[in-house]
Protein backbone atom coordinates (compact mmCIF):
# COMPACT_ATOMS: atom_id res chain seq x y z
CA UNK A 1 0.00 0.00 0.00
CA UNK A 2 1.32 3.59 -1.14
CA UNK A 3 2.05 5.87 2.30
CA UNK A 4 2.27 9.67 1.92
CA UNK A 5 5.74 10.33 2.32
CA UNK A 6 7.23 7.03 1.91
CA UNK A 7 9.53 5.56 -0.61
CA UNK A 8 7.26 3.77 -3.16
CA UNK A 9 9.11 3.31 -6.62
CA UNK A 10 12.61 3.30 -8.30
CA UNK A 11 13.48 3.49 -11.46
CA UNK A 12 17.18 2.42 -12.82
CA UNK A 13 18.50 2.96 -16.12
CA UNK A 14 19.26 -0.27 -18.89
CA UNK A 15 21.29 -0.17 -21.14
CA UNK A 16 20.13 -3.90 -22.73
CA UNK A 17 17.04 -4.30 -20.93
CA UNK A 18 16.64 -7.99 -22.07
CA UNK A 19 19.85 -8.60 -20.31
CA UNK A 20 18.96 -7.34 -17.43
CA UNK A 21 15.32 -8.70 -16.83
CA UNK A 22 17.18 -12.27 -17.77
CA UNK A 23 19.61 -12.03 -14.99
CA UNK A 24 16.97 -10.68 -12.35
CA UNK A 25 14.77 -13.28 -13.43
CA UNK A 26 17.17 -16.20 -13.14
CA UNK A 27 18.92 -14.66 -10.05
CA UNK A 28 15.86 -13.48 -7.90
CA UNK A 29 13.18 -14.99 -9.38
CA UNK A 30 11.44 -11.54 -10.55
CA UNK A 31 9.33 -11.27 -12.92
CA UNK A 32 8.31 -7.99 -15.06
CA UNK A 33 5.88 -6.12 -17.38
CA UNK A 34 6.82 -4.21 -19.83
CA UNK A 35 5.20 -0.89 -21.11
CA UNK A 36 6.77 -0.39 -24.81
CA UNK A 37 10.11 -1.42 -25.69
CA UNK A 38 12.14 1.17 -23.88
CA UNK A 39 10.43 0.84 -20.33
CA UNK A 40 9.96 -2.78 -18.11
CA UNK A 41 8.47 -2.88 -14.61
CA UNK A 42 8.80 -5.05 -11.59
CA UNK A 43 6.62 -5.27 -7.78
CA UNK A 44 6.76 -7.01 -4.80
CA UNK A 45 10.25 -7.20 -4.45
CA UNK A 46 10.55 -4.52 -1.61
CA UNK A 47 10.13 -1.67 -3.60
CA UNK A 48 8.49 -1.35 -6.93
CA UNK A 49 10.00 0.34 -9.71
CA UNK A 50 11.71 -0.18 -13.72
CA UNK A 51 14.11 -0.11 -16.17
CA UNK A 52 14.02 2.31 -18.71
CA UNK A 53 16.64 2.16 -22.14
CA UNK A 54 19.81 4.13 -21.22
CA UNK A 55 23.04 4.18 -22.36
CA UNK A 56 23.69 5.26 -18.74
CA UNK A 57 24.41 2.95 -15.61
CA UNK A 58 23.78 3.54 -11.64
CA UNK A 59 27.16 2.78 -9.74
CA UNK A 60 28.32 4.37 -6.26
CA UNK A 61 31.67 5.67 -8.04
CA UNK A 62 29.22 8.27 -9.76
CA UNK A 63 27.52 8.69 -6.74
CA UNK A 64 23.97 6.80 -7.30
CA UNK A 65 22.71 5.34 -4.49
CA UNK A 66 23.61 1.84 -3.87
CA UNK A 67 20.43 -0.72 -3.64
CA UNK A 68 21.10 -3.83 -1.37
CA UNK A 69 19.32 -6.86 -1.15
CA UNK A 70 18.89 -9.01 1.91
CA UNK A 71 19.71 -13.11 2.00
CA UNK A 72 19.23 -15.24 4.91
CA UNK A 73 22.26 -17.48 3.18
CA UNK A 74 24.87 -15.06 1.32
CA UNK A 75 26.75 -17.80 -0.19
CA UNK A 76 23.76 -18.88 -1.97
CA UNK A 77 22.73 -15.95 -3.14
CA UNK A 78 26.42 -14.93 -4.39
CA UNK A 79 26.55 -18.37 -6.35
CA UNK A 80 23.18 -17.69 -8.33
CA UNK A 81 24.40 -13.58 -9.00
CA UNK A 82 27.20 -15.43 -10.73
CA UNK A 83 25.34 -17.80 -12.46
CA UNK A 84 23.36 -15.61 -14.09
CA UNK A 85 26.20 -13.38 -15.52
CA UNK A 86 26.16 -10.74 -12.17
CA UNK A 87 30.11 -9.84 -12.17
CA UNK A 88 30.83 -9.63 -8.53
CA UNK A 89 32.87 -6.59 -7.48
CA UNK A 90 33.19 -6.97 -4.11
CA UNK A 91 33.54 -10.48 -2.97
CA UNK A 92 31.54 -11.47 0.37
CA UNK A 93 33.57 -8.97 3.38
CA UNK A 94 32.48 -8.27 6.98
CA UNK A 95 31.23 -5.12 8.22
CA UNK A 96 29.66 -3.98 11.56
CA UNK A 97 26.56 -5.81 11.47
CA UNK A 98 26.72 -8.45 9.15
CA UNK A 99 28.33 -9.48 5.72
CA UNK A 100 27.54 -8.67 2.07
CA UNK A 101 29.03 -8.79 -1.68
CA UNK A 102 28.73 -6.32 -4.64
CA UNK A 103 28.05 -7.25 -7.94
CA UNK A 104 27.17 -5.84 -11.33
CA UNK A 105 24.38 -6.66 -13.59
CA UNK A 106 24.80 -6.73 -17.25
CA UNK A 107 23.40 -3.32 -17.88
CA UNK A 108 26.16 -1.79 -16.02
CA UNK A 109 24.36 -1.31 -12.66
CA UNK A 110 25.75 -1.86 -9.08
CA UNK A 111 23.65 -3.68 -6.34
CA UNK A 112 24.46 -5.12 -2.95
CA UNK A 113 23.42 -7.92 -0.76
CA UNK A 114 23.83 -8.53 2.74
CA UNK A 115 23.12 -11.08 5.53
CA UNK A 116 23.29 -11.05 9.42
CA UNK A 117 23.33 -14.74 9.17
CA UNK A 118 26.86 -15.29 10.52
CA UNK A 119 28.22 -12.11 11.35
Amino acid sequence: MSEHGKLNYVELPSKNLHETKAFFKQAFGWSFVDYGPAYSAFSGQGLDGGFFKSDLCSSTENGAALLIFFSTDLEATLEKVALAGGDITKPIYPFPGGRRFHFVEPSGNEFAVWSDVGA
